[in-house]
């Protein structure tokens, strides 16, 4: 079985899982476990239901034409059932994205859809939809000298009277071959994420499985007219509810009875991390503008000294 570190949680795989820090010792016991198995067709008790899932209890079934079936049981058991015309390697890039974000709903925990990382040793997060270059933005800040923390799930534990907590992610950034050529990353460029894509696993230099303090969060958006670059801090009822936006698959959080978590965690988080809206063009050549931005930014709210 494999071993891994995910998003603070030790996993046990019968599917070798590629773009994953492999866990640094073997335990006995898993937080979550993958196996591939027989799931149903369907569950005849579904409470909720869509085009490809149904929910039953602390199931949940998803099928993913051409790719699995995949059958997540009380936030800690998937089984897969492959489908027979399908690739089998592209089943793990499933398991990690959509799959492991709707069990870590199971589990209770606020997902953001985010990319992050390390500032001086808490968690700086970039929310936004599919496309809108978080793990780019990511990549860059750790050439920079900011370790990424996570590519694509921004998972966040709360508990009351302390600061949210953000857990590493545990796994290498997918980027485009163009972003790895632009930012000089060809030296960790690894497997293709899938076949017919020309996007890469990248391997981040620091590999860590610390949780952090959280400590800012950014809503990328792109700069175009009206909107200009630039970092504006978001006021905390618009903050709320921009976070709740960017859930990991928000339309299910509702479906999951999950919405009055969302919507008080939205609130503690705004009310310990400071929350702002980051406009910049998508242009690499802008690229060290925006950085730039964000360091002052970073000074201006004490995350970083201030340059002498």
């Amino acid at each position: 079985m494999h071993r891994y570190r995910v998003c603070g949680l030790t996993v046990g795989s019968d599917i070798m899982l590629p773009g994953l820090n492999a866990a640094t010792s073997a335990t006995p016991t898993h937080d979550v476990t993958i196996e591939l198995g027989t799931t149903p067709t369907s569950l005849s008790d579904a409470t909720a239901n869509g085009p490809t899932w149904q929910i039953a209890g602390q199931q949940f079934l998803l099928a993913i034409p051409g790719i699995a079936r995949f059958l997540l049981t009380d936030g800690h058991h998937i089984t897969v059932t492959p489908d027979t015309d399908g690739d089998p390697t592209d089943i793990p890039i499933f398991i990690l994205g959509t799959v492991f974000g709707i069990l870590l709903h199971q589990r209770g925990q606020i997902v953001l859809h985010a990319s992050a990382v390390r500032v001086n040793g808490k968690a700086v997060l970039f929310c936004g939809r599919s496309g809108s270059g978080k793990s780019t933005m990511a990549a860059a800040l750790a050439k920079h000298g900011f370790p990424v923390v996570a590519d694509d799930v921004g998972a966040i534990s709360i508990t009351a009277g302390a600061t949210p907590t953000v857990h590493p992610e545990g796994r290498h950034l997918k980027l485009w071959a163009q972003a790895i050529d632009r930012l000089d990353l060809a030296a960790g460029r690894g497997d293709r994420v899938r076949r017919r894509l020309e996007k890469y696993y990248v391997a981040p230099d620091d590999v860590f499985v610390q949780s952090l303090p959280l400590a800012a969060i950014y809503i990328l958006r792109e700069a175009r007219p009206p909107h200009r670059p630039g970092i504006e801090q978001q006021a905390a009822i618009d903050g709320a509810l921009a976070l709740r936006q960017n859930a990991y698959r928000p339309h299910l959080v509702n479906r999951m009875g999950q919405k009055t978590d969302y919507f008080r965690a939205a609130s503690a988080i705004v009310n310990s991390a400071s929350l702002f809206t980051l406009t910049r063009p998508l242009d690499f050549k802008a690229m060290p503008a925006v950085i730039a931005s964000l360091e002052q930014n970073w000074q201006d709210i004490g995350l970083l000294d201030k340059a002498a």
